[in-house]
Parts: structure tokens; C-alpha cells; sequence
């Protein structure tokens, strides 16, 4: 039987940075990929001072339309209503704006997304 490593201070700080970030508990995963993102994207990137949580998921969000990679946009919006960093006023504005930026389908993918996740957190707010 394989012995549990011990977390290292760097994951430990992914971890907990994953955990603030999407609004529910993060536990360490297997692999390089995980060890990266935990380590790298969220112990480091979104660790770092000068942008908050609100602003780099607004940047996020915006290079995920442009990529057209709604089910990614999709994480990130739910976590940023689920977390108060943006209101369903906020993701609906959101949505036209970027339809000028990348473009109408684009654009309308994700204000489609969006709408969906507004409605999934309004009716999770009333069963609370």
C-alpha cells in the first residue's frame, strides 16, 4: 500500500486558492496536469497581487468567449455569481458587450450560456 505524500506548502496554497475561487471545497488530484494547475495557475497566478478575484475572471471570461469555449465560461460564471463577484445584471451586460468584441456568434453562444447559468442560480437562491 502507497503511503499518502504530504501536501507541500505550494499546493497547499493552490488548494486553498481553488477553493476561493470556485466556491466549494478543492482537494489534491492526481497527476501533473493537477500538480500544475494546483501549484502554478492557482498558487501562483491567481495568488498574485494587483488584479482581484472579480477582475482576472472578467479577463477570463472574456478570453474564453473569444475562444468560444462556453462550457469553460460556463465554470467560471457560475463561481463568480455563486461568490458575489458578479451580479446576473453584470453577466447579462457582459455578454452584449463581448458580442461586439468577438464577434455576434460568439457573442450570442455565450450570452445564451450566461442566461442559462442566471437561471440555474436564481432557482438555486429559492430553494435555499
Amino acid at each position: 500500500m502507497t503511503e499518502p505524500t504530504e501536501l507541500t506548502d505550494q499546493r497547499r496554497k493552490g488548494l486553498a486558492m481553488m477553493t476561493e475561487v470556485y466556491g466549494w471545497e478543492m482537494s489534491d488530484g492526481p497527476g501533473d496536469f493537477f500538480a500544475h494547475t494546483a501549484d502554478q495557475v492557482f498558487g501562483e497566478v491567481w495568488s498574485r497581487e494587483g488584479l482581484s478575484h472579480r477582475d482576472r475572471r472578467l479577463i477570463l471570461l472574456g478570453a474564453l468567449a473569444a475562444n468560444g469555449m462556453t462550457d469553460v465560461a460556463e465554470i467560471q460564471a457560475g463561481a463568480a455569481l455563486g461568490n458575489g463577484e458578479l451580479t446576473p445584471d453584470e453577466l447579462n451586460e457582459i455578454g452584449l458587450f463581448l458580442c461586439y468584441y468577438v464577434g455576434w456568434p460568439l457573442g450570442t453562444k455565450m450570452t445564451m450560456m450566461l442566461g442559462e447559468v442566471i437561471k440555474k442560480h436564481r432557482r438555486s437562491q429559492r430553494s435555499e
